[in-house]
């Protein structure tokens, strides 16, 4: 059954694993997707384990589903012919080198939109590709810790954490494929293919939300509170006596019916918890309360 990609055409020179998430949902919703890697080896990540599965790795298999492979060498003249055919056919063209490399190439966007006009050009690097970052390369682990998130993650008393999974990549690789989709759709509308710009950093920082606009508001930044939330109490992570448990007291009707399950009914009546805003202020209070140590 086709998908709502069918008929796209993808030229993938993406590696790691921002570009190949990304490329691999594209392919997910039916786009023939392309991906073109360096003869000596392939994407790095095929050889990142163990684990590995009848010589494959595990990293690699999880972003690569559903697409074809072609060992190109992209500095020879040979395989610039390969990729300038490839480019004229496809109508997204992706990559997730640092600034600057596909213009070295010789396939930047200028060049691009010369062979092939409707052709979606899409980039994703950790800051975007921007003069005063130019050329400026980055890891996920690196943007985690530059956007805050690691200081915002792990208990108050220890070192910053980051997150445990691969997070600023796989943000970057959603945002890609959202932009390339609404690129194909104004296409549709206009004729004109549209320029995809990814930072692994701005994603991150779109995802400080709620975290950034208490500080624009209160000009105290935000620490580290564990498993503890900055807005709403009590929403957390408990142990109990056979195991740990997720609490989200997401409204003051859900915290009357939290005291019942408690079998705590005088909480429930308590000024000083009556309302969230209430709970943040006497988070201390409340948690002695409910689980003492």
């Amino acid at each position: 059954m086709p998908g709502p990609l069918d008929g796209i055409r993808v030229c993938d020179l993406t590696r790691i694993l921002a570009g190949p998430f990304a490329t691999m949902k594209l392919a997910d919703m039916g786009a023939e997707v392309v991906k073109v890697e360096n003869p000596d080896g392939g994407d790095d990540t095929r050889t990142w384990g163990p684990p590995f599965v009848e010589g494959e790795s595990c990293y690699f298999l999880a972003v690569n589903r559903n697409k074809k492979s072609l060992a190109v060498d992209l500095k020879a003249p040979a395989g610039k012919e390969i990729l300038t055919r490839l480019v004229r056919s496809s109508d997204v063209v992706i990559s997730n080198f640092r600034p600057g490399t596909m213009e070295k190439l010789g396939f930047g966007p200028a060049r691009v939109a010369e062979l092939n006009p409707r052709a979606v050009y899409a980039t994703i690097s950790g800051y975007g590709d921007t003069q005063d970052q130019w050329g400026r390369s980055s890891y996920d682990v690196i943007v985690q810790g530059e956007c805050g998130v690691m200081h915002l993650t792990g208990d108050p008393e220890g070192q910053p954490f980051k997150v445990g999974m691969s997070i600023a990549d796989e943000v970057a690789g959603m945002l890609a494929v959202e932009g390339i989709l609404l690129s194909l759709f104004q296409r549709e509308r206009t004729g004109k293919a549209e320029r995809v710009d990814i930072a692994l950093l701005d994603g991150m920082l779109a995802l400080l939300t709620y975290q950034s606009q208490n500080f624009y508001a209160t000009g105290k930044s935000p620490v580290r509170m564990g498993n503890q939330h900055p807005s709403i109490v009590p929403y957390q992570t408990f142990r109990t006596a056979d195991g740990w448990i997720n609490v989200g007291v997401g409204s003051d009707k859900l915290w009357t019916e939290f005291c019942r399950v408690l079998e705590r009914p005088e909480l429930a009546g308590d000024p000083r918890y009556a309302t969230n805003a209430d709970r943040v202020r006497n988070r201390a209070a409340l948690l002695a309360t409910i689980y003492p140590i």
